[in-house]
Order: structure tokens, then sequence, then C-alpha cells
């Protein structure tokens, strides 16, 4: 039946408003509500209106005339319809997936993907390869089927745990809380980590003009060196009122710094919020440069503690769980968060970001900078730390222990930080002891003189060691270095000239300038080739002094160590039989021989030559080569046995036989022969006993060809 043209217009706009805001079963019924009205020929006519296929209105039509329940609310088709799901096919493709995306310890040691990313196209790709057809779409879907999620790394392994940990939490907690009730202040102390100062990229995002990124460096290789910036951020977090302030250091994470960061924390804030305190409790780690293993972490604090009258109480988190201490997730989580995306281009830019930080929870933060220095290898004694007034409390000492002022103050510590009995004053003065003529070997303006002359080469060597720690030369005129030695070059001669003439060892410099034997070693280390470079010849001193005591004693009366004193009255005429002008002329005869023998015999012990970059000490021995040689005339005149001798310089009998062995045949080498002494002490006092000796001394001319 023919349609009129009217009628075709109507159905025509009704289809062009209704159907675009239809689905597709509503669609299918409205059509074919409308060819039933138009009866024969309306499907035709209405699916060339429609735009649609006759069989779209056909469907649509017998749905109308059937019988079926209607569909559930928000259905469009009826259920089972649609392509079937992949695992409904291939019931195998769950299990091939799981085996190459379960951990390690239950999959496929064999899986192609244990060694690479485990991406959804990758898995895709490999089930493929397996025979199983799927998308990364379906896999996605069978992985949230099976309980799978995208996972990032958990934090949450700490290795071995202390047996103390549970009980040394449980202990903090109770101090907090004690001192929170008392309303004495309660901080967490830490370093948060430094920060290299320049255009360097900056983990994070921030909102900016669409297209207009922040322009920093893509490699931060060349920000490396002793004449790069940094910032040292150290945090104090007042755990009552939520507080935080942070001290910016440009030097180093030193325990100095740190105890400084807290005496500043003080003087800025800790004193007018608690005006009535007399006791502080800090919490810290048991690393980093609040060690509960530093002494001058300590030293510094009972300062710290003589300075203020505060009785300080440092409680120390058990090692491995610097996570729990408050200040990581309470002041340096909100900064890292502040400042994420923004390059840290200067200390004003540091120190006006941390000071910004703030949160809806209350926290406000202070900052200032540091800029003074804090040069590393300062130690402190065993000696000085016995003499803090460290109280160690019944729960595990070591972490948990107390400083009192009044016994600070007694202790000899300084009573403001002017006084001139701080570490670097009292440094000064015993470098100052050290420089005596009677050591050094040489006049104070011949030491002047060698250390000017030697200025030239000490800086070329240092530019040259500091071009080999960055890799290269500097990229731009080389200012102020961001890192100021402990030691300058004039101080750094001094201690090697002290080393080189073996007037005592390593670690009684270092004992006596209160600074770490590493520190000493390196000094010894990097000056030693600009006096070679020089052709400055260093003579041994006549004395040697083992202990630190030892060498002060001489400083202040004179007094030479035991051990001299016996090697003085061994080499009395009447016991070697020659003078003592003879013996001395022997014993320089002799020098470069024991030199050969000495390098021959580490050579052989070593299997081969030195090698580079070793300090390659001037102690190689217990017994000196001046020692020697009176060793071995003495046992040739048969004056004692080995034993006496030992027993004399405090040595094992095999060393003394070593040194008689190996001095004995360069004797024979020079001719020299000794007269048997008329008598054999069999004792060592009997040896010295003056009543003893000969009386008119028998020996051989040293030859002088």
């Amino acid at each position: 039946m023919a349609v009129a043209g009217e009628v075709r217009a109507q159905l025509s706009f009704r289809f062009g408003v209704l159907l675009a805001q239809l689905n597709e079963r509503q669609r299918r019924l409205l059509l074919a509500t409308e060819a039933r009205l138009l009866g024969h020929g309306g499907v035709r006519a209405v699916a060339r209106i429609a735009g649609v296929s006759e069989s779209t209105v056909r469907r649509g039509v017998a749905e109308l005339t059937a019988e079926a329940e209607p569909l559930a609310a928000g259905r469009i088709r009826a259920p089972g319809g649609g392509r079937k799901r992949v695992e409904e096919g291939d019931p195998q493709v769950t299990a091939a997936l799981l085996a190459l995306v379960e951990p390690d310890e239950r999959g496929d040691p064999q899986s192609p993907l244990r060694w690479t990313t485990k991406s959804l196209r990758h898995l895709a790709q490999a089930l493929t390869r397996q025979g199983h057809r799927v998308s990364a779409p379906t896999v996605s879907r069978l992985l949230k089927q099976e309980g799978f999620s995208l996972q990032g790394n958990a934090k949450t392994l700490e290795g071995a745990q202390h047996p103390d940990r549970d009980a040394q939490f449980r202990y903090l907690n109770e101090q907090v809380k004690a001192y929170q009730a008392d309303g004495e202040p309660v901080i967490s102390v830490d370093t948060k980590k430094r920060e290299q100062l320049g255009r360097l990229p900056m983990a994070g995002r921030e909102w900016r003009p669409k297209g207009e990124p922040v322009q920093v460096e893509d490699h931060s290789f060349f920000f490396t060196g002793p004449d790069v910036e940094q910032a040292i951020p150290y945090g104090i977090y007042d755990l009552t009122r939520n507080t935080g302030w942070v001290n910016v250091g440009v030097d180093h994470d030193t325990s100095v710094f740190a105890v400084e960061s807290i005496r500043r924390w003080w003087r800025a804030r800790g004193s007018r919020d608690y005006p009535q305190a007399s006791r502080l409790l800090i919490t810290a780690d048991a690393g980093g440069s609040n060690s509960c293993r530093y002494r001058v972490w300590k030293s510094e604090l009972a300062t710290l503690a003589a300075e203020t009258g505060l009785v300080i109480t440092v409680c120390h988190f058990p090692p491995g769980t610097s996570k729990w201490n408050k200040i990581e997730h309470r002041l340096f989580a909100h900064i890292t968060m502040n400042w994420r995306g923004r390059p840290l281009t200067s200390h004003e830019v540091v120190v006006k970001t941390v000071a910004a930080t703030r949160t809806r929870g209350g926290l406000r933060v202070e900052a200032a900078l540091d800029p003074r220095d804090y040069p590393t290898g300062v130690a402190i004694s065993a000696q000085q730390l016995t003499a803090l007034p460290i109280r160690r409390h019944t729960v595990h000492g070591a972490w948990n222990y107390t400083i009192d002022p009044a016994s600070a103050g007694d202790s000899g510590h300084a009573t403001g930080p002017d006084a001139a009995d701080t570490p670097a004053g009292r440094r000064q003065a015993m470098l100052a002891r050290l420089a005596d003529p009677r050591l050094t070997g040489m006049t104070s303006a011949q030491l002047r003189h060698l250390s000017t002359e030697l200025a030239p080469t000490q800086a070329a060597r240092t530019q040259q060691r500091h071009s080999q720690q960055r890799g290269g030369r500097a990229r731009r005129a080389t200012g102020k270095l961001r890192v100021t030695p402990l030691f300058d070059d004039a101080v750094r001669l001094l201690i090697t000239l002290l080393y080189q003439r073996q007037v005592c060892s390593m670690s009684v410099l270092a004992d006596l300038l209160d600074v770490t034997g590493t520190c000493i070693g390196d000094t010894i280390k990097q000056t030693r080739p600009a006096l070679e470079d020089h052709g400055h010849t260093t003579s041994t001193a006549g004395i040697r002094f083992s202990t630190a005591d030892a060498l002060l004693a001489f400083l202040d009366t004179g007094a030479r160590p035991e051990r001299a004193q016996i090697i003085d009255q061994l080499s009395d005429p009447a016991l070697t039989g020659i003078s003592r002008a003879e013996l001395r002329q022997l014993t320089e005869r002799l020098a470069s021989g024991q030199s050969a023998q000495t390098e021959r015999l580490t050579y052989q012990r070593r299997g081969g030559p030195r090698q580079l970059g070793t300090r390659g000490g001037v102690f190689p021995q217990k017994i000196s080569d001046d020692e020697r040689v009176l060793l071995a005339v003495l046992y040739q005149r048969n004056l004692c046995t080995m034993d006496v001798l030992a027993d004399l310089l405090g040595v094992s009998r095999s060393s003394i036989g070593n040194a008689i062995r190996q001095t004995r045949q360069l004797l024979h080498q020079t001719g020299h022969t000794s007269t048997p002494a008329p008598t054999r002490a069999r004792s060592a006092a009997e040896l010295l006993t003056p009543t003893t000796l000969p009386t008119t001394p028998t020996h051989t001319p040293i030859p002088t060809g």
C-alpha cells in the first residue's frame, strides 16, 4: 500500500526527533509500532524513512507480538546475547595467565616473562604464543577477576630485628608521655636528604600554564665535586606543639652540626615555648650524625647541657626503624610535598620553601640558614668520653642515656659557644705545642719557610684531587670551595713531618688533636707527595712516643719515654764496646742497606710491587733501624740472651731474633766485628746494673773504606 507524502513527512520528522534519544531496543519497538499502524507495506516504508534495514523493523514487530517476559530494568538485549567470553571457549586461558603473573616462587621458573615487565601487552603476546588468542583488555579483565591489581613495592622488610626492639619502643613511648605530662619539651630530630642546588629536576608536578614547564638540566652529573653548593636540612619537630624548626646547613652533616641545630632551635623557639623547662627529651635514630655510637654527639650534647642548664635525655630508635621517627612523616613528608616540582636553585629558595610549609592539622615550620663550616674528622678520645656526665638508663643504656648539666660544667666543658675550651680551641693550642723544634727537627722560622715554599705544590695537588673527584675540569671559575678542610696546608705539613720523623703513630696524633685516625691518614697521604716533589728529606727523630701522655710529658717536663731511656742505657760504650759517636756512624752507614733489605722483605711478603695509592706507613717494624743495629752489636758481644733484650724492649723473642739475624748480615758486609764481653748478664736488671759493666771497652774500629 502506498504511503501518502504527508504521512512520510510526519514520520521523517518524528524519527529525526526521537530516534537519537532512544536506545537500540526502544528504536526497534518504535519503528515496529509505526509499521503496524501503516498496515500492509508499512515495514518497507518505515525502514526507508528511518534509514534502517527491513529485518530490524520485522524483529521489532516480532518482539511486540511475542508474549515474552519484559527485560529487566536497564537491559537492552536478552541474556546470553553477544560474543562468548574467551574463557568459555578456552577454559585453560586463566590457568596459563596465572602461571605468568603469579609470584616467582609459585610460578613457572622458565617463564619468558620472569625477567621482563609483566605489562598487559606482554602478557597478551605470551598467551597468544601459547595458543590462547586474547587481547590486552581481556587480560586486564581476567586479572581483576582473579583478584590482581597493579602493586608497588612495600617497604616492610626491616632485616634482622634487634631482640630489644619492642621493649625499646615501649620504653620510648613511656618516656615521651611522662615528659609531656610534666610540660617538658619533647623533640624528634633527624637530617633530611641533602639537596644539590641548581636547576635540577625535582620529583612531583605543579600547576603552570600549558606548554610552559620549568626548564631544568637533563643531566645532574655536572653538579658534583667539592665546589658544588648543597643544602643539608636538619629538622627539629616538637611533638607536643606540632611545630617544626629546620636548620639548613651548607657544609657537612656532622654531630657538631646536629647539636648546633638543636642549640639554635632552643634559642629561637624552645626557650620561648617552654620558659620553665628543666629537662629536654630528644628522640633520634640510632645512626647518622646523631648516632648513639658517636662520641662527638654525646660530647656536644654535654656542652649544650652546660650552656642551657637542661637535663638532656636521649632515646634512640632501634637500628632499622628510622621510619617510625615522628619527624619523618610529620615534618619531612610535608616539606617534600611543598617543594615538589620546584628546582632548588639557591639556599634562599630552600629556606623560604621550608618555612612556607603548612598543613590543615596545624603544622607550622620555621627555617634558618647556617652558613658555618662543620669539617669532618673531629673525634673524642675514650678518656674524654669517660669524663662526660652520661648516666645510662637501666633499660638498654646504649640507646637511652641522660646528661646532667652540673656535671657537664665540672667536667671541663665550655660554658658558652665562644669559650676557649672547645674542640677547635684545644686543637689549635695542641698544634702550637707540637710545633716544638725538638719534635719537628727545625726551628719555627725554618718550618714557616718550608711551609711557604711548599704552598704552591700543595695547592696544585689539591686542585688535581678535586679534578679527580669531579671527573673533569670545573665548568665555571673556581671560587670559594664549598667544603672547608679541617686543617690548612701549614698544619698538614706539620702533621706529616711529625709522622715522617717517626715521633709518634697516627693514632697518637689523632688522640692529641681530637680527630679520627682516618683524617690523619688522609692528611699524610695527601701531603707526603708534595714533600717528595719539593725534594725535602726528613730525618728520623731520636725519640718515639707510643702514647699521647708520654709525648705531652716530654713537652711539659722533658721526660723521655721509658724505652728511650733504656736504649740510651744500652748505648753506653761499656756495653757496646764502641763510643756513641762511632755507634752513630755505624748506624748511618747501615741505613741504606737496611732500607733496601726492608723493601726486599716487604716485596716478598706482598708478592709484588706496592699498589698505587697505598699509604706505605713509616712504622713497618716494632723495632726501629737504629735499635736493630744496637741490638745486633750487643748480641754479637754475647752480653745477654735474646730473652733479656726482649724483656727490656717489651717485644717478643722472635722479633728480637729477626732483627738481629737481618742486621748481622749487614754488619758482616761492612766488616764490623765485636769483641766478646767479659761477663754475661742473665737478666735485664743485671744487664743495666753499673757494677756489671766492663771498665774498659774493647772493639774493632769501624772500617772507613
